[in-house]
């Protein structure tokens, strides 16, 4: 029964631990396939995880803070999309600039509001995130095996969390069979083809930005109002980072970013579960070991040293109308 309730404690984490990822990656996922390449992921992560827990903090709820962390990174995905589509700067060059300056604003903001060394006040209440017991819950959780994993796995989550793996389809149904997800696809491949058709280029790039906002909002607001009820800072920790990487390994297709975010997730889980745990024949491995296992596998996929990642052929590309 232990071993169960260690396994069951593992994959529940490997859920919870997923939806930051799950989220952050479709973020990325629409902005580089219009062709923005979207390194402050990081940064707009951090910054809406901090606006999350400080909305909810100031007015105790979580549906405004909800709102204030997708308010918060739609901004700083305007700020991208001004630079990056409007002005054709570097993209790159861009999302770094944003992620300094949310690593940087977070703390002295917070500071200057809280006066808690860059923390936010502790949410508990309405201010929290909640979770949720799917229908039957119970009464299924009486069945062996299937029970035990309905009951205890697949409920008792929050409603982000099932919110973000529910857009893993929905984003395959747009990108593939919506006239959106048809145009989006076009500009991020030959831009100058979309424009020849009379589609507004910019105007697309500029939707799949802002989109990709709300959803690392929501990220965010996870990250700080249902995993840890408050902000601290740097709590991020390159989750950011880590999204990017699953999108490059997922070769920018939704079904793939699923499964790379779980993986992800269940090692996250486990150098959690696994801290102080002697493994057979091993010993016990340091907390450290255990703790950099998601980066080291973040270094090896964005080296390029598992497949081949084939990006949209416009990605990085600033486009500039042929006159």
């Amino acid at each position: 029964m232990e071993n169960i309730d260690w396994w069951v404690s593992v994959l529940q984490g490997t859920i919870r631990m997923s939806v930051p990822l799950i989220l952050t990656a479709l973020a990325g996922l629409y902005a580089e396939r219009s062709g923005v390449v979207d390194i402050g992921l990081e940064g707009k992560l951090l910054a809406a995880a901090f606006a999350g827990a400080s909305g909810a903090a100031v007015t105790g709820s979580a549906v405004l803070g909800i709102a204030s962390a997708i308010l918060c990174a739609v901004a700083f995905s305007a700020v991208h999309g001004y630079a990056s589509i409007s002005q054709r700067g570097n993209q790159v060059v861009s999302g770094t600039a944003i992620n300094f300056v949310a690593m940087g604003a977070t703390v002295i903001i917070g500071q200057a509001w809280f006066n808690m060394a860059g923390r936010t006040p502790s949410l508990s209440g309405d201010a929290k995130l909640q979770t949720v017991q799917l229908p039957l819950a119970a009464e299924i959780g009486q069945i062996p095996v299937i029970g035990v994993f309905y009951e205890r796995i697949l409920s008792g989550h929050h409603l982000l969390t099932y919110f973000a793996f529910a857009m893993i389809p929905l984003t395959w149904w747009i990108l593939y069979r919506t006239r959106f997800g048809l145009r989006l696809r076009a500009v991020g491949e030959n831009p100058g083809a979309v424009d020849t058709a009379g589609i507004s280029v910019a105007r697309l790039r500029y939707m799949a930005v802002l989109l990709g906002g709300v959803f690392v909002g929501l990220a965010g607001a996870f990250l700080s109002m249902a995993v840890s009820g408050g902000f601290t800072k740097g709590m991020s920790a390159g989750k950011g980072f880590i999204a990017l990487a699953a999108l490059v390994f997922a070769n920018w297709k939704p079904k793939n970013i699923l499964l790379t975010c779980l993986l992800f997730g269940f090692l996250e889980s486990l150098s959690i579960a696994m801290q102080g745990q002697p493994v057979p024949l091993i010993g016990e491995i340091p907390v450290q070991l255990w703790t950099a296992l998601p980066y080291i596998l973040t270094v090896v996929l964005l080296a390029g040293f598992i497949g081949k990642a084939m990006p949209p052929k416009a990605a990085g590309v600033p486009y500039v109308k042929e006159r």
